[in-house]
């Protein structure tokens, strides 16, 4: 880390949110605490940026739907022809023989993948729908 040294902090916390930690820590085999506790900043900051509209972002809209309804298909088609500059890619399972699964990688500014996340999820015939974002990378330390 030549570039970006490292500070340390002291905190305080009640001993059973320290014990909880420290079995977080074990469970998800982080070296030590510090690492965790990095990571779990880095989630809070993408969480906080997402809700600024000019922070880029990226991240994935997740649709569960059935494809019988009636001009479901078309809708959802038609919304994702409208972003094309957002939607990177798209992936299409058919789950059985009603329901298909699609996730779409987004990729822009917070405000509009949110937009068109929310037009997505909300299109008759969606029976599941979920905006997961994460950052682009740039300006996040590792």
């Amino acid at each position: 880390m030549k570039n970006n040294p490292v500070t340390r902090f002291s905190i305080s916390l009640p001993a059973s949110l320290l014990e909880q930690l420290d079995a977080m820590v074990h469970e998800k085999s982080y070296d030590n605490r510090s690492l965790a506790i990095a990571d779990m900043i880095r989630d809070q900051l993408v969480e906080h940026r997402k809700r600024f509209g000019g922070e880029e972002i990226v991240g994935t809209i997740t649709l569960v739907y059935d494809h019988h309804r009636q001009h479901v298909q078309e809708a959802l088609t038609e919304i994702q022809h409208d972003h094309h500059e957002v939607i990177i890619s798209a992936v299409h399972v058919h789950l059985d023989h009603h329901n298909c699964l699609e996730v779409l990688i987004v990729k822009g500014k917070a405000a509009l993948v949110k937009k068109i996340a929310d037009e997505l999820i909300a299109a008759k015939g969606v029976k599941h729908g979920k905006l997961t974002v994460t950052t682009t990378g740039k300006g996040m330390p590792s």
